[in-house]
This record gives structure tokens, C-alpha cells and sequence, in this order.
């Protein structure tokens, strides 16, 4: 038996597996404390199911507490940027294009030295040892908690961040959290750097949040491991989510994405997952969500990490419906849906309401909605499902036919026909698929590199790289005897010279559980 478990903005889901089989799915309101919440599944899921801890193998969570914390400045640690690449990059130094309110939130300090490398690998400048020793030195009397190291091209040689690494755990502690760039982000240096300082300055949040969740569990009388959903659809155990809380970033959508392909049998379609609060739509590619090509903006931060290509819209189950503006959103009541919305005895037309009195829905008390009249809930409609069809075009990248998957609770607001989407997939427990998604995620492995290509060589190199990505597999905890390529690619880049290419190659998994 194995839990999966997704923290929304609106409802916190849970579902108990047995192999591949639904044992009990529960949802309730997401609480001011989100580990609360969790508590709350698992006690509802052991009510259900009256199943023993002792049989459980793994619980695995989707949390936005990373993503929320980003979006609303706050709890981030005193955060420095150390990068490598003087004399280069000066005229652009760490922290130039953050919003200010992100960057009195972190107390951003930048500081730039001597290092680098040319995509090829030779070094821009020779490293200084004592340059760092100076800056870890400032970094101390500033009382800055998190360090983020980024260097030119750490991606295709990280020797400079890695010596910066062992610097700056000498003068300043083995425990000190330090992040490496080349470990987060791609090639594209100030995007990387962003991604690299987001995730240095949620260091301590890490850990208070990580212990939280843990602490929730194991009340329950759990003792299985417990993973963390990332942002490719896949699971990193609790303490590779202390060194990288980004990688949680988009774990909402995706666990989502992959529940909705692994319910409805699709593995290549269209998902529109639709909450309390948001909509969100992607598109699964060999059943694991298209990433984004180009880079992401989060709270107004260019990154580039790995993120999956979802867009979404204010439109969700809570949001609500001013018939003096016409409008559907984007503003929710979230969580206090069952408190707050017309068919829960609220005072608050929602979109819920709408789709109660359209017949769409069968939820709460349907006479509650009867005096709404039939041109403000045609109205609604229409901005809804005109909303949804709008998104899903955008993220289309062919005009070739694909199943709609429609998932999450809110998905009862959609008609089971759209204009252009044609029929509308819901699959048993559709409005646990992030939940389901969680419970089923694989382990992977990723290589992204940018390789200097000899004449004949790039066979070998994806060759080299295929074989490391499932190394990494392996390694992070997946099953070597399932463990398959899921995505390759050869990018040339025309614009460096010596013939170079891109490699990047993924590998995922089952995760191996214990018995």
C-alpha cells in the first residue's frame, strides 16, 4: 500500500493505493497550517479504510508551501550570491532584474569574482581562493544564512563552484547551506542564477517543513519513507527536497498531468485540471507533462529550471461570479468554498453555483441557487467554457486531435462537450488525479549538458549520456530492471563555435519500496 498526497491552494486530497488499485479517497479544506491538513487525510483515509501503518510502504506529497512562499515574499532566508565569472558579467551583477520586494525579502547581497569558463571548458579567468575567503568573510558579518554559488557555464565544467563549495564550508560551516548552480538550473547564466538564489533562500524553510511533514506521518504511526513530488512528475525522497525545495515548484500540475494520464489510459492528450481556486492545462507527452522550452518567470523571476509548459487561468470551483461585471474570477473563496458558496448555505455566488443551478453539478443544496436567473447562468457559462477552449488553443502546438482530459474537483464546471475540444474525458476519481498522480510518480534521473561534438562523436555522447541519466535513475531510487528512456534530444548551437550541442536525456523509473 502506498498514500499520495496533494496540497492545493483550496483542498488538501488524499487517496490510499494497493498496487494500482483505489482502496479510499478523501479531500478536505487546505488549513492556514498545510501539515494540519495532512493530518487530517490520513486520519479520514484510516477511518475509511481501517488500514494497519505497519502495511503502508510509502507516502508520497505534493505541497505548494515553496511556491506560496516565493509568490507572497515571505519566510525566504538572508540570501547571497556569489558569482564567478570576473571579468566578464560585471555590467549585469546578481539580483539586477528582481522585483524589490523579492529582494528585501531575501536581503539580497551580491558579490562577484574571478572564475568562469567558455562553453568548451577553458577558464574565463584563474580562480582566487582568497576572493572567496573575503567574501565568505562579509557574508558572515552581514549575518546572511544561504549562500547561492553560480558560475559561467558551470553546467559544462563546475570546478569553480565546487572549490567555492568546500571555501565556503571551511569559513563558515559544514552545515551552512550553500547552493550550486549547475545542480538547479540550465545553460543561460542569469536565469540559472535567479533559479539557484529562489532555492538558497528557501533553505531554512526546507527544513522546518520537511521535519513538518515528516512529524505528520509519522503521528499517524507511519514509519514508511516519504517523497516529495518535483517538478517533471516525478519523486525525490525528503532530504534531496532540504537541498532543492525549487524542484517543487509546479508539483501541483504535473501530479495532476500524470494521475489523469495513469486514470484515463491516455498517454498523449490534453489535461485541464481545474481546482478550487485555478485552472490549469498542459500537455502529456508519452505519459510525463511537455516541459517548457524557454524560460519561466515565477514572482517576476526569469528562471530556468525544470518546469513543465502549463498555462493557467484564474477559473476554479471557488471563484466567484459578480453578475453586476459579468465576470467568472479570477478572485476565490478557496478553501471556505463549503463555508462561503450559495449551495453550502454561504452568501457568495461561485462558479460552483453556477454549474448547480446549470445542471452541470450535483452538490450541496441545489434549491438554494433556484432564484439565480437562467441569463446569468448562461452568461457564466459561456465566459467559462469560452475561457477554457481560449487556454487550451494556446497550448496547443498542432492542429491534430487530442483527447481532453478534464481532472481535480473543480472539473464539474465543464459541459461534457467544448466548441473545438470535442468530447471531455472524466475518469474515475478524477477529482483526486493529483493526489492519484502523487501515489503513482516514478523515480528519474536527467542529464542537460552542453557538449563540444568531435566530427562522429555524437553518437557516443548520447550514448555517454543515455547510461548516466539512468545511472542517476538508479541512484535516486528507481528500479534498474524498469528504468526507460523518456526523453533525448540533440540540440546543435550554431551560435558557439566547435561544432556545439545540447544533450539532454531522461530517464525515470518505478520507485523501489521496501517491504
Amino acid at each position: 500500500m502506498r498514500i499520495g498526497i496533494d496540497v492545493g491552494g483550496t483542498n488538501t486530497d488524499a487517496v490510499l493505493l494497493d498496487g494500482g488499485q483505489v482502496l479510499a479517497t478523501t479531500k478536505v479544506p487546505t488549513t492556514n497550517d498545510v501539515t494540519s491538513g495532512i493530518t487530517q487525510v490520513l486520519t479520514a483515509l484510516k477511518e475509511l479504510n481501517g488500514f494497519s501503518p505497519a502495511h503502508i510502504r510509502g507516502v508520497m506529497i505534493g505541497t505548494t508551501h515553496f511556491i506560496n512562499a516565493l509568490i507572497e515574499a515571505r519566510d525566504l532566508s538572508p540570501t547571497a550570491a556569489i558569482r564567478l565569472g570576473l571579468p566578464a558579467t560585471a555590467s549585469l551583477p546578481p539580483f539586477t532584474d528582481w522585483p524589490d520586494t523579492l529582494t528585501k525579502a531575501v536581503k539580497g547581497r551580491a558579490y562577484m569574482a574571478h572564475g568562469g569558463h567558455e562553453f568548451d571548458g577553458r577558464a574565463i579567468s584563474p580562480f582566487d581562493p582568497d576572493e572567496i575567503r573575503r567574501h565568505a568573510a562579509d557574508i558572515a558579518t552581514h549575518g546572511i544564512r544561504s549562500v547561492a554559488v553560480s558560475s559561467v557555464f558551470s553546467p559544462v565544467n563546475d570546478e569553480f563552484e565546487q572549490r567555492t563549495l568546500a571555501i565556503l564550508r571551511e569559513e563558515l560551516g559544514p552545515e551552512f547551506p550553500v547552493s550550486l548552480s549547475h545542480e538547479i538550473g540550465r545553460v543561460g547564466l542569469l536565469e540559472r542564477e535567479n533559479a539557484t538564489i529562489v532555492n538558497a533562500s528557501l533553505a531554512e524553510m526546507a527544513n522546518r517543513i520537511v521535519d513538518g511533514l515528516a512529524k505528520a506521518v509519522l503521528e499517524q504511526g507511519i514509519t514508511a519513507p516519504l517523497y516529495v513530488s518535483q517538478n517533471d512528475g516525478t519523486l525525490m525522497d525528503i532530504e534531496y527536497t532540504r537541498r532543492y525545495p525549487v524542484a517543487t515548484f509546479a508539483s501541483g500540475p504535473t501530479n495532476s498531468m500524470r494521475g489523469a494520464a495513469a486514470l484515463s489510459g491516455f498517454t498523449d492528450c490534453l489535461i485541464v485540471d481545474i481546482g478550487g481556486t485555478t485552472t490549469d492545462v498542459g500537455v502529456l507527452v508519452n505519459g510525463f507533462p511537455r516541459e517548457s522550452s524557454t524560460h519561466v518567470r515565477l514572482a517576476g523571476l526569469r528562471t530556468n529550471f525544470r518546469m513543465p509548459d502549463v498555462l493557467s487561468a484564474g477559473l476554479g470551483g471557488g471563484s466567484r461570479v459578480r453578475t453586476d461585471q459579468g465576470t467568472v474570477g479570477p478572485d476565490s473563496v478557496g478553501y471556505r468554498l463549503t463555508d462561503e458558496s450559495l449551495v453550502f448555505g454561504g452568501s457568495v455566488l461561485t462558479a460552483t453555483d453556477i454549474a448547480v443551478r446549470s445542471g452541470r453539478a450535483d452538490v450541496g443544496d441545489a434549491s438554494l441557487v433556484s432564484h439565480i436567473s437562467d441569463a446569468v447562468v448562461r452568461s457564466a457559462l459561456e465566459q467559462i467554457d469560452r475561457t477554457i477552449a481560449d487556454i487550451a488553443d494556446r497550448i496547443r502546438t498542432s492542429s491534430a486531435p487530442l483527447p481532453v482530459v478534464a481532472v481535480g474537483g473543480g472539473s464539474i464546471l465543464l459541459a461534457d462537450n467544448l466548441d473545438g475540444l470535442g468530447t471531455i474525458h472524466r475518469p474515475a476519481n478524477f477529482d483526486v488525479a493529483n493526489a492519484y498522480g502523487a501515489a503513482i510518480a516514478q523515480i528519474s534521473g536527467e542529464v542537460d549538458r552542453v557538449s563540444s561534438i568531435a566530427d562522429g562523436d555524437q553518437k557516443r555522447a548520447m550514448e555517454s549520456a543515455r547510461q548516466e541519466a539512468v545511472d542517476r535513475a538508479v541512484a535516486a531510487g528507481a528500479n534498474p530492471d524498469t528504468v526507460t528512456i523518456v526523453e533525448q534530444e540533440a540540440i546543435p548551437i550554431p551560435y558557439l563555435p566547435g561544432n556545439a550541442m545540447r544533450v539532454r536525456v531522461k530517464a525515470a523509473g518505478n520507485l523501489t519500496l521496501g517491504k
